[in-house]
């Protein structure tokens, strides 16, 4: 023990004689704890410090247990030897312990016989989060499992939960000559007017799920299983985890959940201004605002960010700052601010062992609260908290102005009409009428009194946005049809008011994307994700994105599952149309994102899929599924609207038989089971629809099997093929199996597509095939960029051609295969830009103008910018130069037309 030490300790143990009364009982009780803390420090004493054994005077041992920990625990953080944060903790395991005990004395009351089980401690508030008061209560919800809780046999089951937590609460709380242990407050539960202090487990799953109230959701942010039987709490949080943490946030509650400070403010309204009198912990600037600004951040965000579900505060300002959604310069001033709040909220309570959080009035009572903490004086402390008090109000204050309800649009039509002209809207008689006929109630939507309410919260921000469209009334014309489509536009309206950068977002969606707003019109929630600014960040790998979904897909049954990827891949698909339309990722990369959801997507479901199918039929040995992507997909360079191109292959003998209690065949089970596979990734349900699977490349297209062997298809391949079936090989890339298989896949188009070949021949087959598709799949108009003269399919086929003649550069990517090819002398210089500029107008328009619809002013302009030109007739200009130089690329390869024909 240093000097240094030794002067900490003793200082902290005269603070606490001369300013704490109740410490300084202790310490003349505890004599030799206070010696083995001087001599040895706090970690040392509070080694000496057991829990009572089970049998003695439980309400005496664990009240001298209570005091002796009081004490030390008390010195540690005067002395600086602990700091608030394991203060806080080591508090909230004593809570743990005592409760435990006190469980395990009132079982042993009535059932001596039997372990404690069946009774289950949720902590909420500052217990729950390991950040218990120095002499705060604890806030606990008590749930039960009547089957499996012991009891005398002639008791009802709730009857004896309802005793054995009365007589738990009675160890606890009740006073005694020696004090008590812990304050319970069990007015958290749902309806505590009405229910007993104990709930059976499914009663409080029902009730948390259908009922529960903003300030509940709050509150189970910092909650977890304390006590008695933990299993049973953790699979009653795991339950409710929907409910605490929610993917679709209701902002109607979020708003409910800042009005709650807005009471308290109001309600504590004598301890609100700075000076004696102060509440540290419900004032403007105190704790409670520390708290809520965390929680309010995690609400939003938590629901789609696991790593936010942290209960501690400070913790979860760091995982807010991790995760970049607060400043990092906020958040540490907040955590340090939290840490000052919470020590001088603990000196208030340490002098007498009262739950107080105001600073006293009298001089002579704030002097003393100041020395206890090594101040000089009451005014010392005062200036010490003024700054950091100021601090955190504005740092609340900011955050509760960012979701003020601005002011509303006038109702006099008049003012009105100047409003809207104002915003854009002219002339403005058709807004006139919309705005009338929502303020009227005429839609399905706005037609109960909260609807309306939240219409006129956002319709300033709406009119803005609306009116900075490129085409305003059309715009507005399209939010009608999605509001009118909605069964309640509340928290719709309540999300644009809080998020104003999304009402803009929406009305672009609206103005220049119809696939988007056609998806946003099935699932307005989808907007919700766009909250993340990671929606705007490049797009994720199949890996990330695998990692990404696993804690939420985990558990599900088969049904739930497929609505659950469709979900998640719906929110991706639309948040990269999202990206497209703000400009932030060039089209090409999106491309490739969608094609990496694409392959997410599959291995999710196959894998469940086959996990199902083995169930009712078992496995084959040594023989798995294989699926090869072709295509788009193959070549990782998929549109909004791409359909998946797949075959299925098997490895393994085909004779054999699978081991399940109904066996199959091998030709027979992958049959069936790449029918699954297709109707997993295909088939809508409540959740909508995925993808279209085209099936139709496997060996002998429509007409053969869906399934066949690896060897199957290498024969097929060398003996049966057609030329074109081994160019579309060349955008063929193994997406399914292990390692292994899909490495002997590749093997088998590897040595397929390097076999050597007559030039002349490829060239007459691919001409005739091209003419063909032209014949069959005319253009459908000037900008078809797939079809007619110069179009990307003109591209792929002069591109595989000389891949096929040459025998290099078989990448299943375009761009890649190109740059290889120019590099190789093998394709023009100016290739690569043709099929870029190409490849982004395809992706654009398939956004902007699906089924070749044409695209509006608005649209056309967006295009070109996404595709790097000013503007349309400059990118018409650039699409007709990469026609013309994919054109000439192709008419070098192909034979004459007459050649062709013969």
């Amino acid at each position: 023990m240093t000097a240094l030490d030794a002067s900490a300790r003793q200082s902290a143990l005269d603070r606490l004689t001369a300013n704490a009364p109740f410490l300084a009982r202790l310490a003349e009780i505890n004599p030799d704890d206070v010696t083995r803390f001087l001599r040895e420090g706090t970690d040392a004493a509070l080694g000496q410090v057991a829990p009572p054994p089970a049998g003695d005077d439980i309400m005496r041992t664990l009240r001298q247990w209570r005091g002796r920990m009081a004490l030390l625990l008390a010195l540690g953080d005067l002395s600086g030897e602990h700091d608030v944060a394991t203060t806080t903790r080591l508090l909230s395991i004593f809570a743990d312990e005592a409760c435990n005990a006190a469980i395990a004395a009132a079982f042993a009351e009535r059932v001596p016989d039997e372990e404690p089980r069946g009774l289950a401690v949720i902590a909420l508030g500052k217990l729950g989060s390991h950040e218990l008061n120095y002499s705060s209560d604890i806030d606990p919800i008590l749930i039960f499992d009547p089957d499996t809780m012991p009891r005398r046999s002639r008791d009802d089951p709730g009857e004896a939960a309802v005793r054995i937590a009365r007589r738990m609460v009675e160890i606890l709380s009740a006073r005694t000559a020696d004090g008590h242990v812990l304050r319970v407050d069990l007015r958290l539960r749902p309806h505590p007017e009405v229910t007993p202090i104990v709930l059976p487990e499914s009663a409080a799953i029902s009730y948390y799920e259908s009922e529960a109230l903003a300030w509940e959701q709050a509150a189970f942010i910092r909650s977890r299983a304390s006590a008695g039987d933990r299993a049973l709490g953790e699979n009653f949080l795991a339950a409710i985890q929907p409910f605490i943490w929610r993917r679709s946030l209701d902002f109607r509650q979020l708003k409910e959940i800042g009005a709650m400070s807005d009471r308290i403010r109001d309600h504590f309204s004598q301890g609100q201004a700075f000076g004696p009198g102060y509440d540290l912990k419900r004032g403007r600037g105190g704790i409670r605002e520390i708290e809520f600004f965390t929680q309010v951040h995690q609400l939003i965000y938590g629901g789609r960010d696991p790593s936010l579900r942290v209960p501690a505060t400070v913790d979860a300002l760091a995982a807010l700052t991790k995760a970049g959604r607060i400043d990092a310069d906020i958040a540490g001033r907040l955590a340090d601010h939290y840490a000052t709040l919470r020590r001088i909220e603990h000196r208030l309570q340490m002098i007498e062992d009262q739950q107080t959080h105001s600073l006293p009035v009298q001089p002579a009572a704030l002097d003393a609260v100041a020395r206890l903490d090594g101040a000089a004086d009451g005014a010392g402390l005062l200036a010490a908290l003024l700054p950091v008090v100021r601090d955190v109000g504005t740092c609340y204050d900011r955050l509760v102005a960012e979701r003020a309800v601005t002011t509303g649009l006038p109702r006099d039509e008049g003012e009105l009409a100047v409003a809207l002209v104002a915003a854009g809207f002219e002339p403005p008689d058709a807004a006139l009428r919309t705005i009338a006929e929502w303020r009227g109630g005429k839609l399905r939507a706005l037609r109960s009194p909260a609807a309306l309410e939240a219409l006129e919260t956002v319709l300033p921000e709406l009119v803005r946005a609306i009116g900075a469209a490129p085409d305003p009334q059309a715009t507005l014309i399209r939010f009608d049809k999605l509001v009118s489509g909605l069964p309640s536009a509340v928290n719709f309206f309540h999300l644009l008011a809080a998020q104003p950068e999304l009402a803009k977002i929406a009305t672009q969606i609206l103005s220049l994307a119809p696939a988007l707003a056609d998806a946003l019109g099935a699932r307005v929630e989808l907007i919700e994700g766009l909250i993340d600014k990671r929606a705007f960040e490049a797009p994720a790998t199949k890996a990330e994105l695998l990692s990404e979904w696993a804690p939420g897909l985990s558990g599900l049954d088969y049904e739930r599952l497929l609505d659950r990827v469709r979900d998640r891949v719906g929110e991706r698909r639309f948040a990269y149309g999202v990206q497209l339309i703000a400009g932030a990722t060039d089209p090409l990369t999106i491309a490739c994102g969608y094609s990496e959801l694409a392959e997410a997507a599959l291995q999710v479901l196959a894998d469940a899929t086959v996990a199902e199918f083995v169930a009712a039929h078992g496995r084959i040995a040594d023989s798995e599924l294989v699926v090869l992507a072709l295509g788009r997909l193959g070549g990782r360079a998929l549109t909004h609207a791409s359909d998946l191109d797949l075959i299925y292959l098997f490895t393994g003998d085909h004779l054999a038989e699978s081991d399940g209690p109904r066996p199959l065949g091998a030709t027979t089970y992958y049959n069936r089971l790449a029918q699954r596979v297709t109707g997993a990734m295909s088939v809508p349900t409540a959740a909508g629809k995925l993808y279209d699977v085209d099936t139709r490349l496997r060996p002998q297209g429509a007409q053969g099997p869906l399934v066949v062997t690896l060897d199957s298809f290498e024969r097929y391949q060398r003996e049966e093929a057609w030329t074109w079936e081994h160019m579309a090989l060349l955008r063929a890339r193994p997406v399914y199996g292990s390692d292994a298989a899909r490495g002997e896949v590749q093997r088998i188009i590897d040595d397929l597509l390097g076999s050597r070949r007559d030039p002349e021949t490829l060239a007459r087959d691919a001409a005739d095939m091209r003419d063909k598709i032209a014949a069959h799949k005319p253009p459908k108009g000037a900008l078809d960029i797939k079809g007619g003269p110069g179009g990307l399919v003109d591209l792929e086929f002069a591109m595989q051609v000389t891949q096929l003649a040459s025998g290099r550069c078989h990448d299943p990517n375009i761009g890649s295969a190109l740059a290889c090819m120019r590099v190789d002398g093998l394709a023009p210089a100016a290739i690569c830009d043709a099929h870029a500029l190409l490849g982004r107008m395809l992706v654009m328009l398939r956004l902007t103008a699906p089924e070749g619809e044409p695209a509006t002013a608005a649209a056309r302009q967006l295009v070109a910018s996404r595709c790097g030109e000013p503007g349309w007739p400059q990118l018409l200009a650039a699409h007709d130069a990469a026609r013309q130089e994919v054109a000439d690329w192709w008419a070098s390869i192909r034979p004459p037309q007459q050649e062709t024909s013969a």
